[in-house]
């Protein structure tokens, strides 16, 4: 670790008013459903900030029914990619694959998770956890070029972000689009990750939810989910497809 990083990874979190950090050792997404199933107030990001890796979750709580707070996912990405071109060389862009996939260069690099209180789509759940992954540098022994389709920030020219100053504007632009969700609904949410999607109207192979799907993205429904076409039919994939079991 060099002098930066040691210095960006003991420092405290610049977060926004209403937003609080804690720094963890295990997987921020079941640290986090730890911590939001007892009762604690929302607004918590729990956090490990490795120079290699970013993983961090925020402890939310929509009050709408599971499937509108779903919403959720689309502030989280729009906000790394705000985050992202605020940070990173004005040349190099942010794109989406869903359900929370990022893309660097066409390069699959990190997502978000998701996880509730409940699993039904129209019962408001008492917290929803968002997690963001993203990877700085590869923490492996295979050579760059290898796996051409999944790639790093620093792979990608990105070598002076880090991932405090990435989870700080994370954090930031994350309560400006759930200021957005709540004055105007899914629609600027919606617009604005559809404008980034990078397989929107095209054929797409991927795993959710112990299945896998083919197809082409056709476009998204008013809640978020994914219209797959298929040789025989359109299916509605909803974005709650993608919570992981708390």
């Amino acid at each position: 670790m060099g002098m930066s990083d040691a210095r960006h990874a003991t420092r405290t979190l610049d977060l926004p008013p209403l937003l609080r950090g804690q720094a963890i050792s295990g997987d921020p997404l079941a640290e986090a459903v730890r911590i939001a199933r007892t009762g604690i107030d929302p607004g918590l990001i729990v956090h490990q900030l490795r120079p290699e890796r970013l993983a961090a979750a925020i402890i939310l709580s929509p009050e709408a029914p599971l499937a509108d707070a779903m919403a959720m996912v689309f502030a989280g990405a729009n906000a790394f990619a705000d985050a992202f071109g605020a940070l990173a060389p004005a040349e190099i862009a942010a794109e989406f694959d869903w359900p929370g996939g990022f893309r660097v260069n066409g390069a699959r690099c990190g997502g978000l998770r998701a996880a509730a209180a409940t699993p039904a789509p129209e019962v408001e759940p008492d917290w929803l956890v968002i997690a963001i992954d993203v990877p700085f540098r590869s923490t492996g022994t295979r050579e760059p070029g290898h796996t051409p389709d999944v790639t790093t920030l620093y792979a990608e020219g990105c070598g002076s972000l880090t991932p405090t100053a990435v989870l700080e504007s994370w954090s930031r632009h994350m309560l400006h689009w759930i200021d957005r969700w709540l004055d105007d609904g899914m629609a600027r949410l919606h617009r604005d990750w559809s404008g980034r999607a990078a397989s929107l109207g095209r054929d797409v192979v991927f795993d959710l939810a112990s299945s896998a799907w083919a197809g082409r993205f056709v476009g998204l429904d008013d809640r978020g989910g994914m219209l797959l076409k298929t040789a025989t039919e359109t299916r509605l994939l909803p974005l709650t497809l993608m919570l992981e079991e708390a």
